[in-house]
């Protein structure tokens, strides 16, 4: 009987400790790096974040891969100032799609303001990690429309594949319907171009989400360099909403970080299995640069609403993902 006892007690330490490495941990790589652009492509997801720095030495993107959320490759500077003429400072906030075989790196860069060269530029490449180059030669979005800076850019494809951009900081959103090159945009039927959308409390980093035929529209809100930084979400029948703000999925623990903001989604192997990807700064970090990457899970409840996402040093377990 004890030695039954023992046996079973050994073998749950045995399963404990293999549960607790099987995880990726939080972050999921090395590094100061913020604003994560998370997706998945032939089975791979790759994060293309912002290289967490000053801004004038924020000036080139960094990528990471993996087949499991676990085990990640750096794919260093797919993207460099350099190779962008308009570009001098603060580059961040990639968003990735890709489409006929190519892949659309938009990019926010020189924190632009009205009458200066600067916003929203858009790289191409036929590899996922690069390289990228400018192709256009100067930005696809520069002025402020409706108060919003144009940055945070997020690039969502509909089921009818329209592709839409909503982009926007100072506490506006807009959203612009791309044409079918990815390099221009086109008015919508009733004339507009540019079409706000800001729910309350909107700061920045705008993401869509579409889930059983209902568009879930996220943002972040509080200051990034602060603990209070968060994200909140709205539901509704269309892309271009109204997004009434339903509440906060994502925010600090004092147990385990602050300032957890700015993500993206995607979806794992199962219809229904997402993760977030975000950032947060490590307790008792007061650099406001100084952000991490990590991963947990993004959980709905039978009503179709975001459970409010728990954060955690453990990270996810390895998970097969869709091709």
């Amino acid at each position: 009987m004890k030695r039954n006892l023992l046996s079973s007690l050994l073998l749950l330490i045995v399963l404990c400790g293999v549960s607790s490495v099987m995880r990726g941990g939080n972050p999921v790589f090395p590094g100061w790096y913020a604003d994560p652009e998370g997706v998945v492509w032939k089975g791979r997801c790759w994060i293309f974040p912002t290289y967490s720095a000053p801004y004038d030495e924020q000036l080139f993107f960094d990528a990471f891969s993996s087949k499991d959320l676990v085990k990640w490759k750096k794919h260093p500077k797919v993207l460099k100032a350099e190779d962008v003429s308009w570009a001098r400072r603060a580059m961040w906030a990639p968003a990735l799609i890709a489409k006929d075989g190519l892949y659309y790196l938009f990019f926010s860069a020189n924190d632009v303001h009205e009458g200066e060269v600067g916003g929203i530029g858009v790289a191409i490449s036929k590899k996922p990690q690069g390289p990228y180059r400018d192709a256009l030669g100067h930005p696809l979005i520069q002025h402020i429309v409706n108060g919003a800076q144009p940055i945070d850019q997020f690039v969502f494809r509909d089921d009818d594949g329209q592709y839409y951009m909503y982009y926007g900081g100072w506490g506006h959103c807009n959203v612009v319907r791309l044409a079918n090159n990815l390099l221009s945009t086109v008015p919508f039927p009733d004339g507009d171009t540019f079409k706000e959308v800001t729910p309350e409390r909107y700061v920045e980093g705008p993401f869509m989400l579409k889930r059983q035929g209902r568009y879930y529209f996220m943002w972040s809100e509080g200051g990034w360099g602060g603990p209070d930084y968060s994200v909140s979400y709205a539901i509704s029948d269309s892309p271009l909403g109204p997004f009434v703000r339903i509440g906060k999925i994502l925010e600090q623990d004092a147990r385990v970080a602050t300032g957890a903001g700015h993500h993206s989604v995607i979806r794992g192997r199962n219809a229904d299995e997402w993760y977030i990807v975000y950032h947060r700064r490590p307790l008792g970090e007061t650099d406001a640069n100084h952000r991490e990457t990590c991963i947990d899970r993004l959980e709905f409840d039978e009503m179709g609403r975001i459970r409010p996402v728990v954060i955690t040093s453990e990270g996810v377990k390895p998970t097969r993902l869709p091709r």
